[in-house]
């Protein structure tokens, strides 16, 4: 049985934005450890290529000072005098040390705003059961994601191992000179073979990163997927229930047929076709430019209309291009359009004739007119 036929169950779907949002405000984003250690190893390497002449020269001097100081001692260096070049030497390598720190610093924070931009959570650190308990640890020492973890650091330690091994196996005869060389000098050749270690080390982790960082993304993407079931109770969630969606909406047209239908007496003429459509009229030149649909409706509506129109004695008209045109063209609330405009101020006319019609001129008798031709 496939997973499309299966019974909902199967997380086949990818994830949806907000399902990808919720993880990551729970702290689980798309992150490759190895990919913030090839960065640390190689930006430490870059800084240690640049300034390799200086921390050279830095860790001769600070040889040199320490067996000086012991030196200097007429007797038997105590622990005092030890303890004092100690120290010295400590604050020499820490100033030696500290752009190849500071860039490591640097590198880490900017590693990670790359990969996951700038984001505070305390999910990742509130107290779980699932945390402690022995079931759930036996099952995470046991996962696939363990046995990656336990595979990627044998192979680093390996392969590292191997580098480091090859490198100082060439120069194994160089370390019994050494003890010839004056300070200075041996701790420049010593620098020189670190060099060659970091190169190549650098290399074998940032492919172990790049491939680490494929298996990390196909693992999130896997962890982040979905059933048919899960989306739609997301898209529930988000939109509403269809039922409850559906009656919200019936709720929001029965008002706004409320308010149409209180807006008809206010009409000055209902356009119809005659019973198939209805659409009521108002022009008022002090608000507007154009007459403006109040209602309109069709069959059962343009009926209501009529009805309301007679019992509020809105005058009614019947032309069924006019109301048809209308009907199709506007909507409840906006202007008629300019191309119907004469049609609609010819009705406007007519109702306004019929409702105030012009006075009869009072019939004046004829005046008298002189009679001729009479008996005089």
């Amino acid at each position: 049985m496939t997973p499309d036929q299966g019974g909902g169950g199967e997380k086949t779907e990818k994830a949806t934005p907000k399902k990808r949002e919720d993880a990551r405000k729970k702290g689980q984003v798309l992150k490759s450890s190895e990919v913030n250690t090839a960065a640390l190893t190689a930006s430490m390497f870059v800084i240690l290529f640049a300034m390799g002449g200086w921390i050279s020269d830095g860790a001769g001097d600070l040889l040199t000072s320490f067996f000086s100081r012991i030196g200097e001692v007429d007797a038997t260096p105590t622990a005092a005098d030890a303890s004092s070049a100690f120290n010295q030497a400590m604050w020499q390598l820490l100033w030696l040390l500290f752009p190849v720190l500071a860039v490591a610093l640097l590198m880490g924070v900017l590693v990670n705003v790359a990969q996951i931009g700038f984001l505070f959570t305390a999910e990742t650190i509130k107290p779980k059961f699932s945390k402690i308990s022995p079931l759930q640890g036996f099952k995470r020492i046991f996962s696939m994601r363990s046995v990656v973890e336990l595979f990627k650091a044998v192979l680093k330690i390996t392969l590292v191992g191997v580098i480091v091994y090859q490198e100082f196996s060439k120069h194994f005869g160089s370390f019994a000179m050494m003890m010839y060389l004056e300070p200075g000098p041996a701790a420049a050749s010593i620098v020189s073979m670190s060099m060659g270690v970091a190169v190549r080390a650098c290399a074998v982790l940032i492919g172990i990163g790049l491939a680490d960082l494929l298996y990390q993304w196909w693992e999130y993407e896997r962890n982040l997927r979905m059933s048919k079931e899960e989306i739609k109770q997301e898209f529930k969630e988000m939109e509403g229930d269809p039922l409850i969606r559906s009656k919200r909406k019936e709720k929001q047209r029965q008002m706004s047929m409320m308010r149409m239908m209180r807006a008809i007496p206010q009409a000055d003429v209902v356009i119809t076709n005659p019973t198939h459509y209805a659409v009521a009229i108002r022009y008022n030149e002090k608000e507007s430019d154009a007459p403006v649909v109040l209602a309109k409706g069709k069959d059962r509506i343009a009926l209501r209309i009529r009805e309301i129109a007679i019992q509020h004695r809105v005058e009614i008209v019947e032309n069924k291009p006019v109301a048809q045109a209308l009907y199709l063209s506007c909507e409840i609330g906006q202007k008629i359009p300019a191309e119907l405009f004469a049609a609609v101020a010819e009705i406007l006319a007519y109702v306004y004739k019929r409702r105030h019609p012009e006075p009869r001129r009072p019939v004046r008798p004829a005046p008298a007119r002189p009679a001729t031709g009479g008996v005089r």
